[in-house]
């Protein structure tokens, strides 16, 4: 089964961090992919370009309204995904507990779904 890890992070937080331990985080983000590579349930992920020049793209009665910034105002914005294939939701949350982000702010899992509704 493949499952989307939505990875959110606090920007403004996340900028405040030291160097020292950002550089350790993503050391230890790294070292899980690594080890998600070498078990074959990695497929692949990025992160994602800073919310604040993100575009928020609405149509209504098919005029199309284009903002900036994200879709959500919130305070936690997304910041990458990953994609993983392992055998059940219980397997891909013990993954997605392990990323530090986690720890500091938080992982959404969810079942990526086939063009006809199935999970895959």
């Amino acid at each position: 089964m493949k499952y989307l890890l939505l990875i959110y992070q606090n920007p403004a937080t996340a900028q405040a961090l030291p160097e020292a331990e950002k550089q350790a985080l993503m050391s230890e983000a790294d070292a899980i992919v690594n080890e998600l590579v070498e078990t074959g349930e990695w497929i692949g992920g990025e992160g994602l370009a800073d919310p604040a020049i993100a575009k928020a793209v609405r149509v209504r009665g098919g005029v199309h309204e284009v903002t900036d910034g994200p879709y959500a105002e919130a305070k936690e914005q997304m910041v990458g995904y990953c994609i993983v294939d392992c055998e059940n939701i219980d397997r891909a949350v013990q993954i997605a507990a392990r990323f530090p982000d986690a720890r500091l702010w938080g992982l959404e899992v969810r079942p990526i779904l086939s063009p006809d509704g199935v999970e895959m």
